[in-house]
């Protein structure tokens, strides 16, 4: 393949990046084509964010040339290059929830009016861009009582709103259901029509081929392999990026199931937004020690309420969640941790982890009283804790004590669930605990909850993802619109999963 691609706006020309004596770009070369879709591949730590930093002024390299049009350019800000027409959607979303969407949109770059801010001529705009999303809420809506779902389609919008020439696009479906993909692969579409060119780096790896004109894949900080759309399939995309096939493993074997540790009977949570309609509507489901239960369906089918309202997170309109045979009223988190249930929230960042602490005050955080002694915290005591979950969970880190932040999305998931552990759960609830993470972490993370399983740990994790159904779960229990619509065993289908949820199968 040549290296003078036809149409090239951007390229990065042997890009270098040092974080103290770490190298995370080993010299990459990089183009970016008017009107295609350059997707990059590669698993978490792999480089590819602190590439599309570079290219968007979030960071500047340590040696090497950005290429814009022909001409050699750097960019000292994330305003100056979005100035220059490159704006980027993260994988994290980075919104002010106390503002509006119309306010998140705008903010930095408002429109004068007469009198300060021309809030009119936003409100008109935000509209237009929300009926071009599909996304069916007012402009004055506060960030904070939209679903995760929703609020991602917000950073697409506000990407949008700048016209920009060259858009990256960091993970944006990790929290879309499925026909919101549908309606981003429509506007992205639509862009390339206009000639915009994207770069779309994505886990969901058969997604991001319905969109892919060239694929790059990073490993290590370099470059592994790159090729057009016509040459490439998932087999190509991940023996490049782990090394060999790969796949998220099947149930765990080898111990019986014991009695049901969970029961939820007639469990009904009401939509806070319109409190007439019941998002979880009289559902039933007991599951046994030992047992690994999936729940799938679409964005609203009630799985997230669901895991929320058996850990004490939700409001409760009726029915009853019983540990072990022990009816479960009144418990605060902190006391459902404490009789042991343990959740793996969707929004690791938001919910899951203190960004202003290490990785092991993260580790420790719900278990502090294991590390007490006469009624004060021992620190050798947390210390060891958290070095042992370190252990546990595989977290790959120079240590307990650096920051969480340092620290790739697949192993901050990994701390998310090392700290659930470090409670001693009987029952374990995830929610989608593969969002935002590479094949390569997915797996580790799967093998990882099978090995608890088999133990005797009570898994029950929540998936938008058919192929997660098909991997460690014993039982597949499909909701749709807050009720259980079908339930399978391992031998289930593709098309049999999708068909319950009511999510259309391609041909």
């Amino acid at each position: 393949m040549s290296d003078a691609f036809d149409g090239v706006v951007l390229e990065a020309r042997h890009i270098v990046k040092n974080y103290g004596g770490t190298r995370a770009l080993k010299g990459v070369n990089f183009q970016i084509r008017k009107g295609t879709v350059t997707t990059l591949f590669g698993e978490n730590g792999a480089g590819k964010s602190t590439l599309m930093k570079i290219l968007s002024g979030v960071e500047q390299p340590t040696s090497g040339e950005i290429v814009l049009e022909g001409e050699p350019v750097s960019f000292s800000s994330t305003t100056d290059a979005r100035d220059r027409g490159i704006s980027i959607i993260h994988q994290e979303l980075s919104l002010a929830p106390n503002l509006s969407v119309r306010d998140n949109i705008f903010l930095g770059r408002e429109i004068p009016g007469p009198v300060g801010v021309d809030y009119a001529e936003e409100t008109r705009q935000t509209r237009a861009l929300l009926e071009e999303l599909q996304l069916p809420i007012e402009p004055d809506t506060i960030v904070s009582d939209l679903r995760v779902g929703q609020q991602q389609i917000i950073e697409i919008a506000r990407a949008l709103s700048v016209n920009a020439r060259i858009l990256i696009m960091d993970e944006p479906t990790s929290a879309l259901a499925a026909a919101e993909v549908q309606v981003l692969f429509g506007i992205i579409r639509d862009l390339l029509a206009r000639g915009v060119a994207i770069v779309y780096i994505s886990h969901h790896l058969e997604e991001a081929l319905e969109v892919t004109d060239h694929a790059v894949v990073l490993r290590d900080g370099a470059m592994t392999a790159r090729g057009e759309r016509q040459d490439i399939d998932l087999d190509w995309i991940v023996r490049n990026m782990v090394g060999d096939d790969f796949d998220l493993g099947s149930p765990p074997t080898g111990h019986e199931l014991g009695d049901v540790a969970l029961s939820v009977r007639g469990l009904r949570v009401l939509d806070p937004e319109n409190p007439e309609r019941a998002i979880v509507d009289g559902l039933s489901l007991d599951v046994r020690r030992g047992e690994i239960v999936c729940l799938y369906g679409l964005m609203g089918s009630g799985r997230t309420e669901l895991l929320e309202a058996i850990a004490g997170r939700g409001e409760i309109a009726g029915g009853t969640v019983a540990l072990d045979g022990e009816r479960l009223t009144t418990e605060t988190i902190a006391e459902r941790i404490e009789r042991g249930i343990g959740l793996v929230p969707e929004d690791r960042q938001r919910d899951g982890l203190v960004q202003t602490m290490s990785v092991g005050q993260n580790l420790t955080l719900a278990s502090l009283r294991d590390c007490l002694v006469r009624g004060v915290l021992s620190p050798r005591r947390e210390k060891r804790l958290a070095q042992r979950m370190v252990t546990d969970v595989t977290v790959k880190t120079a240590g307990p004590d650096v920051p969480i932040g340092s620290l790739s999305g697949g192993n901050q998931q990994k701390v998310v669930i090392g700290k659930v552990l470090a409670t001693s759960p009987r029952v374990m609830l995830l929610d989608e605990p593969s969002r935002g993470i590479d094949v390569g972490a997915k797996g580790e993370v799967f093998r990882l909850l099978a090995s608890h399983a088999a133990e005797g740990l009570t898994v029950v994790y929540s998936t938008s993802e058919v192929g997660e159904c098909l991997s460690i779960a014993h039982r597949i229990v499909v909701l749709r619109r807050g009720r259980i619509s079908a339930e399978f065993g391992a031998d289930a289908t593709k098309e049999m999963i999708m068909a319950a949820s009511g999510e259309a199968v391609a041909a």
